[in-house]
């Protein structure tokens, strides 16, 4: 799949949209621009999220572009947590961070289909966020091998046929996306699946073993990679998916849990189906 025949179809705001589309029709609930909140950076958005009775859910915020300040990757994270506070609720104030690349003055920022299914991802978790509703932050987290569902499920509708024929439109004609380039982008989405999950799948291991160590003394942490990777027969064409020396995910709330991704696939795919069978609108 030629990339570039993808992104004029793939406008940044047409695939924000597409991503509140969704969420509207399975769930009911709206997002409605703010322009009187402060931003952290000019470029960014906020907006109000309205659940499907009216009521006030909570803020997503949308910071896409990078700049000097901000740390690469993409992730979702939150301003403020849902809670209560004299018995009523504080609702959320979210935010979906990327880094795709900022346009020249005057075009349009163009999204590959891989930073179109990063979008639907970030944003699953913001749902999760923003339908929280939780008394005591004690209570609010889930179990690692269920933080990557929501993100991981929402990816699903990003490339179905019905969904691009609303939000994948021609920046310049307005011309829907043709049949022959959804059909290369559902291809595309299980090439080279086999190298994906093997290096996912070596990241997870790695992970597991660092943290089941009792010996550190003198310890050579490439050599140690070499060493686990040595033992799975890995072979040199792939590698794992972060190296020990940027491997973020270790610190912090995935320590021991990075395998959380490929067990959330396996429950996205499963639940995923049930859609596929009921429609995947279906509301039940």
């Amino acid at each position: 799949m030629d990339e570039n025949q993808v992104r004029p179809y793939l406008k940044l705001e047409n695939v924000r949209d597409g991503v509140f589309y969704v969420a509207n029709k399975l769930y009911g609930i709206t997002f409605t621009q703010l322009d009187n909140l402060p931003l952290p950076h000019p470029d960014a958005q906020a907006f109000e999220c309205k659940d499907k009775d009216g009521s006030h859910l909570g803020v997503l915020y949308m910071d896409f572009f990078p700049r000097a300040s901000k740390k690469g990757g993409a992730w979702c994270g939150s301003y403020r947590s849902q809670t209560y506070k004299d018995g009523k609720k504080v609702a959320p104030v979210v935010t979906v961070v990327c880094n795709f690349t900022k346009p020249a003055a005057g075009q349009p920022a163009l999204l590959s289909a891989d930073e179109a299914n990063t979008l639907f991802h970030e944003f699953g978790h913001a749902l999760h966020n923003l339908f929280k509703d939780v008394h005591y932050y004690g209570v609010a987290s889930v179990p690692r091998d269920f933080v990557e569902l929501p993100s991981q499920i929402d990816e699903h509708w990003a490339f179905e046929p019905e969904v691009l024929n609303v939000y994948a439109k021609h920046y310049q004609t307005g011309e829907v996306i043709p049949d022959e380039i959804i059909e290369k982008i559902l291809q595309q989405k299980t090439f080279n699946q086999g190298f994906m999950t093997t290096e996912l799948l070596a990241a997870a291991i790695l992970d597991m073993n660092l943290h089941t160590m009792t010996d550190v003394k003198n310890l050579d942490m490439l050599a140690f990679e070499k060493e686990a990777m040595d033992k799975l027969n890995l072979i040199p064409e792939i590698a794992p998916r972060y190296r020990v020396t940027y491997f973020n995910h270790i610190i912090g709330g995935y320590a021991a849990g990075y395998y959380s991704y490929l067990w959330a696939n396996v429950l996205d795919n499963d639940a995923f189906e049930a859609f596929k069978e009921h429609g995947i609108f279906d509301k039940n």
